[in-house]
């Protein structure tokens, strides 16, 4: 029985047909298959050629991928090289906001104990200010 199978499975012009079958007009790319004049069957490779071809098509599929892998390995370099760069430039705002907020926190502090030492007097001075500075910007809003 097995040989029998291989038999069917070696002689394929039983299952194709015969040179009948042409095969379609070539589109400029290699095919396993050879052109079809001068041979008997259309569909048998042809030997060192096919292979040649094979491995010629696999060496510029090789090469497409080496390109895109270097790309890829280029964009996650740049990607970790920013990723670097902006933890230093956070860390550093970090430590200015801190400073700054140790700043304020000892202002504000100190302009409270001024201002219980004087009572409410410095309340009306920031008031009138106030209004002085308010008249000023109507004045040269009208005169505009």
């Amino acid at each position: 029985m097995s040989h029998r199978n291989r038999t069917t499975l070696r002689d394929r012009s039983q299952l194709l047909g015969t040179n009948e079958y042409s095969t379609p007009p070539s589109s400029g790319r290699s095919s396993p298959f050879g052109s079809g004049s001068g041979r008997e069957n259309p569909f048998q490779p042809l030997g060192q050629r096919y292979a040649d071809d094979l491995e010629g098509q696999n060496d510029e599929h090789l090469e497409g991928l080496t390109a895109k892998v270097k790309l890829l390995k280029d964009i996650t370099i740049g990607i970790g090289n920013e990723v670097r760069d902006s933890t230093i430039q956070l860390s550093q705002m970090n430590d200015a906001f801190s400073e700054t907020s140790g700043i304020l926190k000892g202002t504000f502090r100190r302009m409270n104990n001024m201002a219980s030492r004087q009572g409410c007097r410095w309340l009306w001075y920031i008031i009138f200010l106030l209004v002085v500075f308010w008249f000023f910007i109507v004045v040269w809003w009208f005169r505009r």
